[in-house]
């Protein structure tokens, strides 16, 4: 089993999680984050001057699956996920050791 953790644009958050349930996969879990990256945020110029806003809104998406499904869901996220600007986030996948569902006590791919 692997995580998935995938660091995305807000804006582009339905649309990756409409094509995810679409393959098939259900269970996730996300969060309204903030950060930064290379760009280290964004510079605005107002009419009082010039200011930087050095953590941007992003969405943060969890999800635990088999191993064999990892390449084609960080493929479909890349996918849809991607503006081709600066700032459409970063994937992580991760080793999974163990899961269980705790109202049923399966484990592992049964509890996923």
């Amino acid at each position: 089993m692997k995580k998935i953790e995938a660091i995305i644009r807000p804006e582009r958050f339905n649309q990756v999680k409409a094509t995810l349930e679409e393959m098939g996969v259900s269970g996730m879990t996300s969060y309204e984050v903030r950060g930064r990256g290379r760009q280290k945020g964004l510079e605005f110029t107002h009419r009082a001057g010039t200011y930087r806003v050095d953590l941007l809104p992003k969405t943060k998406i969890e999800i635990v699956i088999d191993d064999g499904n990892v390449d084609r869901v960080v493929e479909a996220i890349c996918t849809v996920g991607r503006t081709g600007e600066i700032g459409d986030g970063k994937i992580f996948v991760l080793p999974v050791d163990k899961a269980i569902r705790i109202r049923t006590g399966e484990v592992d791919a049964m509890a996923i």
